[in-house]
């Protein structure tokens, strides 16, 4: 038996053990270790999860102590399971292993997805912040509009209570409430739930899918950080951005889903300048020359920009795309500078709490405030961050209505940011061949 050793941050590493490890005997998974999320360490994976080899559950523990858990343990193997994290990271972690006496492990893509009885198209990115969530949602809507009846499976986020976690569904905003969900599970499900679409997540992402298999006719998978798929896609569409030329090249899994994608879309190609444009596109044609190419504009808009001209701006913008995408603005700058505010008002000075050390943390982020709310603790501080900063406007640019989880006593605005295609309608297209391969005709249609 080997004993095994799992990296994660609450999500990836709990599918990993479930589809590889869960019912195995000839491995005994002794820990996971958490990164990147704040507060996920020090729980359990629980026996109900875990399964019959497991009854005592399995614990998480914070990664920096990963050598002790290995000589502890007499670890004999290292398990990766987790996303956006650049090639130098991923090789100092390898290096740590082994030079405690482990080896080292990377589980390849196919070995985790699952397979599915319905077609599944997924939608993922070389790293966070790409404007993958966008291009989810229009994807959705081609569907719809080509007839079919989709159901979106999420990456997982599950920052609670693991068990009653396993198998989440979302129809409705009032779901959102009963599950207790953190404004960073609101941001993804909720523009979907909008729309009219029943969401999917949680952490047993097999029985996740039999479920879903059972209420839509294709599944969207919409992925998370960078990571590659859950699930064996039929079309597999990987978002890219040139606001960050060589990422795609740089971090992990991210290079992955770049180099074994079908369908590439260069977004936000209004605002990236001609430069990295052009160097996103000699590495596409250097490294997946086969895949198909579609170029996006991301477009940012707001209600009312009479409101933002000449005014000082508190921007919050969307938490994880600022804090592990390494992204030192988003869609609420763009805003900003493109309606004529006057300035934007620096919060550092005026954060509270685990936001203070959000800043400390990410040093590169400047005078925008990420949309922190993983925790009740964590959301207060948030409040009380926008509250300190003096400001006429809080230009705010997450996915959700952030006013509506949390208390915001100043004007606030929200800024929206959809992705348009550059000359053609290459998204209607390819759904439009999507659904001639994958669709089957109704019954007496003769084919």
């Amino acid at each position: 038996m080997k004993k095994v050793l799992i990296l994660g941050a609450a999500g990836r590493d709990f599918h990993n053990f479930n589809v590889v490890f869960r019912h195995n005997p000839e491995y005994q998974v002794v820990a996971f270790t958490a990164a990147q999320i704040p507060d996920i360490a020090n729980k359990t994976y629980p026996p109900v999860l875990a399964g019959k080899l497991y009854p005592k559950g399995i614990p998480i523990v914070e990664e920096e102590k990963m050598e002790q858990i290995i000589r502890d343990e007499a670890v004999d193997v290292v398990v990766f399971s987790y996303s956006d994290v650049k090639h130098e990271t991923l090789m100092h972690l390898a290096s740590r292993a082994v030079a405690t006496g482990a080896d080292f492990w990377l589980l390849g893509a196919e070995r985790t997805e699952l397979k599915s009885k319905v077609p599944v198209i997924s939608v993922c990115a070389v790293r966070t912040g790409c404007g993958k969530s966008p291009v989810s949602r229009r994807i959705a809507a081609e569907l719809k509009q080509h007839g079919w009846h989709p159901v979106v499976i999420r990456h997982p986020m599950p920052y609670g209570d693991l068990a009653l976690q396993h198998a989440q569904r979302f129809a409705t905003l009032d779901d959102l409430i009963l599950h207790d969900c953190t404004i960073e599970e609101r941001e993804e499900y909720e523009p979907h739930i909008i729309e009219g679409r029943t969401v999917y997540a949680g952490v047993d992402y097999e029985e996740i899918l039999r479920m879903a298999e059972n209420e839509g006719d294709v599944i969207l998978w919409d992925g998370g950080n960078n990571d590659t798929p859950f699930y064996k896609s039929d079309l597999e569409i990987v978002v890219l951005d040139p606001h960050r030329p060589g990422h795609e090249l740089a971090y992990y899994p991210g290079e992955v889903n770049f180099r074994s994608a079908s369908v590439l879309i260069i977004n936000k190609v209004d605002t990236a300048n001609r430069e990295n444009v052009e160097t996103v596109r000699k590495n596409v044609a250097k490294f997946n020359p086969n895949a198909q190419v579609i170029e996006t504009a991301c477009k940012v808009t707001v209600p009312d920009p009479e409101l933002v001209r000449g005014k000082r701006v508190l921007v919050v913008e969307d938490g994880p795309t600022l804090t592990h995408g390494e992204m030192p603005y988003g869609a609420g700058v763009v805003a900003a500078k493109n309606y004529g505010a006057v300035t934007m008002v620096d919060p550092r000075p005026f954060a509270m709490g685990s936001i203070k050390k959000t800043f400390e943390k990410f040093p590169h982020l400047g005078r925008v405030l990420p949309a922190m709310g993983y925790s009740d603790q964590q959301r207060h501080e948030l409040e009380q961050t926008i509250a300190n900063t003096p400001c006429d406007l809080v230009l705010i640019a997450t996915p959700i209505d952030l006013a509506k989880a949390i208390k915001i006593e100043k004007p606030a605005m929200r800024v929206g940011y959809e992705v348009e295609e550059v000359g053609g309608r290459a998204l209607t297209d390819l759904i439009d061949k999507f659904t001639t391969d994958h669709k089957p005709a109704p019954v007496g249609a003769g084919r």
